[in-house]
């Protein structure tokens, strides 16, 4: 399988429900936040790095490309459509997180503010 169809093999999105598991089970990865900072400030997941999506183009040397990489917004269209474009960058392991920070505050983590 070539590098392009692995990446056209891979899931564009993960649930709520998938993400906790891989963080309870320790498994690599890292989870971008494309939110702006006003947004973070509310509500954001422990140990995400924040690159508004305006900015992603600038910094993409800051995004990680050694393990999956998830991609967070409020309701997951901004970090929808930064996953695409990630992955047209060559991070094949970019994961749009479905639903965004609601789903993961309403589903997973409910101490979290919602917005």
């Amino acid at each position: 399988m070539t590098t392009a169809q692995a990446r056209e093999a891979a899931p564009l999105q993960i649930e709520a429900s998938e993400l906790a598991d891989w963080r309870e089970s320790k498994r690599a990865h890292a989870v971008l936040d494309v939110r702006e900072p006003w947004e973070t400030e509310i509500c954001r997941i422990a140990d995400s790095l924040v690159v508004p999506m305006g900015q992603l183009a600038s910094r993409l040397e800051e995004v990680p490309k050694d393990r999956p990489l998830v991609v967070v917004c409020h309701h997951g269209m901004r970090s929808l459509q930064a996953t695409v474009w990630l992955r047209s960058k060559g991070i094949g392991q970019a994961f749009n997180l479905a639903g965004g920070i609601d789903a993961w505050a309403r589903q997973i983590d409910h101490s979290m503010a919602v917005y």
